[in-house]
């Protein structure tokens, strides 16, 4: 994700409009993670070094939690209380999956770069979001 796009995105005097943009890109990358594991579960296990089982259960996860985030962020005010959870399951995504890199997951070298970096992704969805429904 570059600075640029994020500039582009949360370029508004509205702060509610900056949230449901922050809220709309989760939802879009979100979604996409999640079907790219749900339509490729199998070679995508195998590139990572992660079952491709748990992969498909992930993917089915994430398909769902992206359709809720987009919701949210086609709502004209995203409650309060629902952006909070997003923001909290984002968090705690990132935090499990560092946990289950150092833990649970033998993953191959692609595996070890990729969980890491989806992990940022996802916190920074959490940072981009909270930051927005202080200013609200």
């Amino acid at each position: 994700m570059s600075v640029t796009l994020l500039a582009g995105i949360s370029r508004t005097t509205e702060p509610q409009a900056m949230l449901r943009r922050f809220l709309a890109l989760d939802a879009t990358v979100t979604g996409v993670n999640g079907l790219a594991y749900v339509t490729s579960s199998g070679p995508l296990g195998r590139l990572l070094g992660i079952d491709g089982t748990f992969l498909f259960g992930v993917g089915v996860f994430l398909v769902l939690f992206a359709a809720g985030v987009g919701l949210l962020a086609n709502r004209r005010q995203a409650p309060r209380p629902a952006v909070k959870v997003v923001v909290e399951a984002n968090l705690l995504w990132a935090v499990l999956s560092v946990a289950a890199l150092l833990f649970w997951f033998g993953p191959t070298t692609a595996g070890a770069v990729w969980i890491p970096a989806q992990a940022l992704t996802v916190a920074g969805f959490a940072v981009l979001q909270w930051s927005a429904l202080r200013r609200i």
